[in-house]
């Protein structure tokens, strides 16, 4: 039997919105994709069943990204049915109802933290043991989702989230510089203003509306462009990029 070449990619958050877009652009560009979800298999499955339509293979995941054991036992998944690991991309993260700093609590702080930056910590950490030179790997490449609000701020909405982001973007510097030398690349893009369900998380659905028309570009992003910026960072195109960002939040 034919051994399957096919370079394999980790998506986090996959079942909606940036996530499921880059999964879906991934499988076009051949890649096995492995589908991290933590709460809607509905929408994983139904993910997984477009996957293999375009021809692609499939891994579904379910795992909060902020349990180590739980985020081990999916890479070590990953290992087990493929054998190898090319690409990650840490795009799971939340956000809660729109508060200033007055509203928040060390819980919500900490249930953000946690999921946005440890979750995020832990999944380059076992991507990096198993794409390391050092460790037999091949090498690899890794693409944070970040956020405009990491150098907004997100004033009166989101400052905890922001904060996170502002982590997870230290995180990207950092890490690009320690395993450079690996064959690992690092990388982030910030998006912005994208009509995605995490706006209702956040209490406003119709978020992106209420701003699109203060943007240079007066529109808010589809996730589909963001998809875009993520699989190209992956790409053997952009080779020489490492410790960089793309923002895509329409010229904000």
């Amino acid at each position: 039997m034919a051994v399957n070449s096919s370079p394999v990619a980790l998506v986090t958050g996959a079942s909606r919105g940036i996530g499921r877009a880059t999964a879906l652009l991934l499988a076009k560009r051949g890649y096995r994709v492995c589908i991290n979800y933590s709460q809607n298999h509905v929408a994983a499955q139904a993910l997984a069943l477009e996957i293999e339509a375009l021809g692609q293979e499939s891994l579904l995941v379910c795992a909060n990204i902020a349990d180590e054991i739980a985020v081990c036992n999916m890479f070590n998944q990953i290992e087990h049915h493929w054998g190898r690991l090319d690409a990650l991309v840490n795009n799971a993260g939340i956000l809660q109802t729109q508060s200033t700093i007055e509203g928040l609590t060390a819980e919500r702080i900490n249930q953000i933290l946690h999921i946005n930056v440890t979750g995020t910590f832990l999944c380059c950490r076992e991507a990096v043991k198993r794409m390391a030179k050092r460790h037999g790997g091949r090498g690899g490449a890794i693409v944070n989702v970040s956020s405009a609000a990491a150098k907004s701020g997100s004033p009166f909405e989101y400052l905890d989230y922001a904060a996170s982001k502002g982590a997870m973007d230290t995180l990207t510097k950092g890490l690009s510089i320690e395993v450079a030398g690996e064959g690992i690349r690092v990388n982030g893009v910030r998006p912005g203003f994208i009509y995605t369900e995490m706006h209702a998380d956040g209490g406003e659905a119709n978020r992106v509306d209420r701003i699109k028309a203060s943007l240079p570009m007066q529109r808010g992003g589809e996730p589909e462009e963001v998809a875009a910026a993520i699989v190209w960072l992956l790409s053997d195109e952009a080779s020489y990029s490492t410790g960089s960002f793309l923002d895509l939040a329409g010229g904000k």
